[in-house]
This record gives C-alpha cells, structure tokens and sequence, in this order.
C-alpha cells in the first residue's frame, strides 16, 4: 500500500532521486542519457518544489517515495509531467493512482479545466498504453532529435460545473 500527499521543498532530494532511477531505463532505451529527467538539477528540482504555484504530489510507501508526478495549468489545460515510479514497484498501480490525484489537484485548481496533456516518448509504449487507458489520445509526435520522438497526448475533460459536482471528495469511493 501507499499513500499520496503534496511533496514540498524538503523532498527534494528524494525527488531527484526517484526521478533519476526512473528515467534510467528510458534514457537506456534510447541511448540518450541527457533526458530532461536525468540532467535537471537537484537545485532546480529544489526551486520548483518552492514555487507558490508548484504542483508535485509523492506517492510514499512506508518511509519510502515510490512515484512522484508534477501538474501545472496553462489557462484551462492541465500539464502532466515527470509521472516517475520506483522500478522495482512498477505495475502496482502507483502511476495510475498519481495521475488520478493529479487530475484531481488541478480541477480542484481550476474547476473550468478543460483537458490534460502530456508527451512520452515514441518508444515508450507501456506508457502509452497506461494514458490510453485513462483517457489520453495522441495528438501529434515530435521529432525532437534524430533518435527521439515524442508522443504528445490530451484528455479531454467535462468542466466540473457541468458533471454532476466535480471531482469526488478525497476518501470517497468511486
């Protein structure tokens, strides 16, 4: 079991951390080790994790982090990025649990959202299929190197006030 809470600037170094065994496998897979999860800084994680407008939820199991995902809006889209999960833990739902409560941070954020984007990489195709899964469709791919393509993905989303009431309240069963 795990637990999924706000991550603050003490965090930090946990972030980086998770984030730096998660991408390894990726960065390996496309024989690129300068993936933006694996050169970004433990201060730069630091400040983004200080900013007022930061959104990091941490999904923790016992005393240890297991996932980590970031959210940000952009007028009425939600931003996903660097959903990361512990290797070792992956298949256990911690992925989809996180992109659920990050889903609903932002509608709390911004009731009128209207879509979540994201991107992964071409080759990724687990993580295709798991935003597939939640409602993800691809919009268009990117050619970002000559041996990189990113998969740029948007969910569709029914504003709140035009639900039924919204996100549900944490704890209830759904």
């Amino acid at each position: 079991m795990f637990d999924i809470h706000p991550a603050t600037p003490a965090d930090a170094g946990e972030v980086f951390t998770l984030q730096r065994a998660a991408f390894v496998d990726e960065a390996q897979a496309y024989g690129d080790p300068f993936v933006l999860p694996l050169t970004e800084s433990l201060d730069r994680v630091e400040r983004f994790l200080g900013r007022p407008d930061a959104l990091v939820l941490k999904a923790v199991a016992g005393h240890r982090l297991v996932g980590a995902v970031r959210g940000a809006v952009t007028g009425t889209t939600g931003v996903v990025s660097r959903l990361a999960v512990v290797p070792d833990l992956r298949g256990w739902g911690i992925a989809r649990a996180l992109l659920g409560r990050v889903e609903e941070a932002l509608r709390e954020r911004v009731p009128a959202l209207a879509a979540l984007t994201l991107f992964t990489g071409a080759q990724s195709a687990r993580d295709q299929r798991l935003y597939r899964d939640l409602g993800y469709a691809e919009t268009h791919r990117e050619r970002v190197a000559d041996h990189l393509v990113m998969v740029h993905m948007r969910k569709e989303l029914v504003p709140a006030d035009r639900d039924g009431g919204g996100v549900p309240e944490r704890g209830a069963t759904v």
